[in-house]
């Protein structure tokens, strides 16, 4: 089935004993019982596929874990409570019988480089930042670190740099390392990192998935040999999603093909606008075709599909000017987050790089007038039109 069908069937319409509901139910219920003791005994050990307490499994997050699972072209997954959440459960599990060691990319959401420093690091995880799309740098850093895990987003935040995803993933697999991919900014739409080798799929739910603003969630995708460890380290650590969430993300994914591709058809246009505004300095768009890794692009993305992420520095602008700009908007919502049916905007060093130091953010190339556009499902013209105000 195309993905446009796995979004809205897959998952849903669970046979219980006298009725098939048409989407799946909320099951809020902490804990389930059964006829006899010796079939909860069974279901307990794992015996027997069932309920018996939702920290373990419940049929609400079962039914989005298939659903991501058949997006994702995974074996199964984890729904978690938040995108952060999912990217540990994935670079735990991936260490988990492996040498304490990641090789992470050197652009990196900000808040990942906190949980692999002052997280991971303290408890004896050693790090190393390479950049991804220098494979001899990050093949010299894989020889040198001997990781057990190398981690890196399809798509960097918030510079929109792609690796060659397919040659990293043959990297890690030859250093006998698990690859964890933070595909959020692509999507399974997009990007299926499984497909091309990545032993991790990591997703925050939030963001294009959910789509609507309302549910803070991730998910991790996995492959067969990985699964059961995740499965397991999840039991007792309990990251798990609630039920509610759960419901809300099935209703939100039925529609994210649909709303993915207007969102990237609206963000090539804003590319384009921005790039001729005199007032802006540089455009980072994965559709470019200067993008410095345009040929990684094309290799790996569909055609006229490059996320709908647009990040602009705005000419001569410091933190004053940026708050300035940002405060005119009228349409384009200031908010923390992305993938929203809304265009919304970002200050990353204001938030998403906030606890990165400056001088780590300078060489990371994320400088004070650079701003970040989440590209919503609006008419296109007036997104420009808000842009073009603010501007004024």
């Amino acid at each position: 089935m195309k993905i446009h069908t796995k979004a809205v069937h897959a998952g849903d319409r669970k046979k219980p004993a006298t009725h098939i509901p048409v989407t799946t139910p909320i099951h809020t219920a902490a804990s389930y019982f059964y006829d006899s003791m010796e079939q909860l005994d069974r279901i307990f050990s794992q015996e027997e596929e069932g309920y018996c307490y939702t920290r373990y499994d419940n049929p609400s997050n079962a039914a989005l874990e298939e659903l991501m699972a058949s997006l994702e072209s995974g074996h199964g997954a984890l729904a978690c409570a938040s995108g952060m959440a999912a990217i540990q459960m994935a670079v735990v599990t991936a260490l988990a019988d492996r040498r304490k060691s990641v090789v992470a990319a050197s652009a990196t959401y900000g808040a990942t480089v906190s949980l692999l420093m002052n997280v991971l690091g303290p408890q004896g995880v050693a790090v190393r930042f390479v950049d991804m799309c220098d494979l001899e740098a990050l093949r010299a850093a894989v020889a040198e670190a001997r990781p057990g895990c190398i981690l890196m987003e399809t798509v960097s935040n918030p510079l929109l740099r792609v690796g060659p995803m397919d040659e990293i993933a043959r990297i890690a697999r030859d250093a006998g390392a698990a690859l964890v991919v933070d595909n959020t900014f692509a999507t399974p739409l997009i990007v299926r990192p499984l497909e091309l080798g990545a032993s991790f799929s990591v997703h925050s739910l939030t963001k294009y998935l959910a789509g609507h603003g309302d549910v803070l969630g991730g998910v991790v995708v996995t492959d067969q040999v990985h699964f059961k460890s995740l499965r397991s380290l999840s039991r007792a650590i309990g990251p798990v999603l609630g039920p509610f969430e759960s419901y809300l993300t099935m209703r939100g994914v039925k529609t994210f093909p649909l709303r993915m591709e207007r969102q990237c058809a609206n963000a090539c246009r804003v590319a384009s606008w921005l790039s001729t505004h005199p007032k802006v300095e540089r455009v980072y768009f994965p559709g470019d075709p200067a993008h410095p890794d345009a040929a990684t692009i094309h290799g790996l993305f569909p055609p006229n599909l490059y996320g709908a992420i647009v990040s602009f520095e705005i000419r001569s602008a410091g933190r004053a000017e940026i708050f300035r700009f940002m405060d005119a908007l009228k349409l384009i919502i200031r908010a923390t987050s992305l993938g929203d049916v809304h265009s919304m905007m970002l200050y990353p060093v204001m938030s998403s790089h906030r606890e990165i130091s400056p001088k780590h953010r300078e060489r990371m190339g994320i400088r004070d007038g650079l701003v970040r556009v989440s590209v919503g499902i609006e008419a296109v013209e007036d997104i420009i039109g808000d842009l073009e105000q603010a501007f004024a």
